[in-house]
């Protein structure tokens, strides 16, 4: 889901397959930094729009159906509505990440942006939020996997079904990052079948149970009966997480066909089409199971409807589905976080003797792997499958809204184009889109954003100790591994 080494090692692969492109010096070692600005190490541009888009969809998660539960209790039955508004402020910040990428073509994406954008000191705090981002994930991947266990083996402890997720997690990333890759590319394929299935059985069942007026209908979009203006912003909120993820495709500015253009088409794109498949499936769950006050299970309600519209054959099958996209998202999450400990030890952040060690045999961070595992065990005791997405939900929007305004500083305050500033585009698209990021934000439970905040404040607190009460720079993070 997210700006990650692994999955930029899967579109790497991918591209070898199908684009006859060779990113040999790119992926050359995993212990030396890539220079992509110098002599031969330059990245030859060879990937078009389509190639990007398709990247940002399989690093974006491809459902938010596990979402679908507590986002129809919070936001009283308007989960369709809450995620097409929630594609507003994503797609206007994904023309923020576009346009900075045109600038600052690096692998660091929302820290790079704001740390040269805006504040060095703020672009710190933007890089600790990722790392919070990754962990977090990881937790909510546990979280939801012992869900999954505990619903289908009731006799397994919800303790040891969580443990048994992150060891499986972690294992697995302790492998290299190959098998990362190599494990996320057949979850993918294995994900957008069942949830296609699932698409056409579900559009079958509510034909044949309510004919045209069951496929097109109003209500999942809006109900007067139910609609309150708080539920459904807090549900706006919620929601938001789905689109996470689309900064990935700036990654890439250094291996695309015209990236000026490309990054910005690409990064919108990805938005809309995530947006689109995510209301498609929350439109068909909807009317198969309008009532969202009588669900089993909140947090897996989505495996009860697939159940009934496939039978037992698909309950089983999209417990399946949801326990290998979270496999999927929690390697992504640990092995993300555990490269950036691996980048902060190297450049001096943290102590190099262990957050720096890469395992000699795997050249992976294993200590750090190992480290992460631990801490996300004990967060999936400690938070909740809702309570870990509205955590997750409040950190990433505090660094959107911080890439939004390094957008609006370097392209309409200091005019970072050839050409007079636009005021719509320079100015307020920034403005809008970093005014819905802070009302999301203000929108989700105050203890999810307490929680963030003090996250925040403890990297704000170890840069103000780093650099002396800021009267240095801070050490760069660099990404580039």
């Amino acid at each position: 889901m997210l700006l990650e080494i692994e999955s930029l090692a899967q579109f790497i692969d991918l591209a070898e397959e199908h684009l006859g492109y060779n990113h040999g010096h790119l992926m050359a070692s995993e212990t030396s930094p890539v220079n992509a600005t110098h002599g031969a190490s330059q990245l030859k541009r060879g990937l078009s729009l389509w190639d990007l888009i398709l990247y940002g969809f399989v690093i974006t998660s491809p459902t938010p159906a596990p979402q679908l539960g507590n986002a129809q209790i919070i936001s009283h039955g308007h989960t369709v509505s809450t995620l097409l508004v929630a594609m507003i402020p994503m797609a206007l910040t994904a023309v923020s990440f576009g346009r900075l990428s045109t600038i600052y073509p690096s692998a660091g994406s929302a820290y790079t942006y704001t740390a040269r954008g805006l504040n060095p000191h703020l672009g710190f705090v933007v890089g600790w939020a990722m790392f919070i981002e990754y962990m977090i994930l990881l937790v909510a991947s546990g979280i939801y996997m012992a869900l999954i266990v505990n619903r289908l083996l009731p006799e397994v402890p919800y303790v040891l079904a969580a443990a048994l997720a992150i060891s499986l997690i972690t294992l697995v990333n302790l492998r290299g990052i190959r098998w990362t890759a190599f494990t996320n590319k057949v979850l993918m394929i294995f994900m957008t079948s069942i949830l296609g299935a699932f698409i056409l059985l579900a559009v079958r069942y509510i034909f044949h149970q309510q004919g045209w007026h069951g496929l097109v209908s109003g209500r999942p979009f809006y109900d007067p009966h139910t609609f309150e203006w708080h539920a459904f912003a807090l549900g706006t909120a919620f929601m938001s997480v789905t689109y996470i993820g689309f900064e990935g495709v700036t990654t890439l500015a250094e291996e695309v066909k015209n990236p000026k253009r490309n990054v910005l088409l690409a990064t919108v794109c990805v938005c809309v089409l995530v947006g689109l498949f995510s209301m498609l499936q929350m439109y068909v769950a909807q009317q198969v199971w309008p009532e969202y006050q009588h669900y089993q299970n909140v947090d897996t309600v989505f495996v009860d409807i697939a159940r009934r519209v496939g039978g037992t054959l698909l309950f089983n099958a999209m417990a399946a589905c949801f326990f290998v996209n979270f496999i999927g998202t929690g390697l992504t999450g640990q092995v993300s976080s555990a490269r950036l400990l691996f980048s902060m030890g190297r450049d001096g952040i943290l102590p190099r003797r262990i957050f720096a060690r890469l395992d000699p045999k795997r050249a992976n961070p294993a200590y750090n792997i190992g480290i992460i595992g631990v801490l996300a065990f004990l967060g999936t005791q400690t938070l909740n499958w809702e309570g870990a997405l509205e955590v997750f939900a409040s950190v990433t929007l505090f660094t959107y809204a911080a890439v939004n305004l390094a957008c609006l500083r370097q392209f309409y305050l200091l005019k970072r184009t050839n050409r007079k500033p636009r005021f719509g585009m320079e100015a307020l698209a920034p403005l809008l889109a970093f005014g819905f990021c802070a009302a999301d934000w203000r929108y989700l439970p105050w203890k999810a954003n307490v929680f963030g905040m003090v996250t925040l404040g403890i990297g704000l607190l170890y840069d103000g100790i780093k650099t002396r009460g800021f009267r240095t720079q801070p050490a760069t993070i660099d990404f580039s591994s």
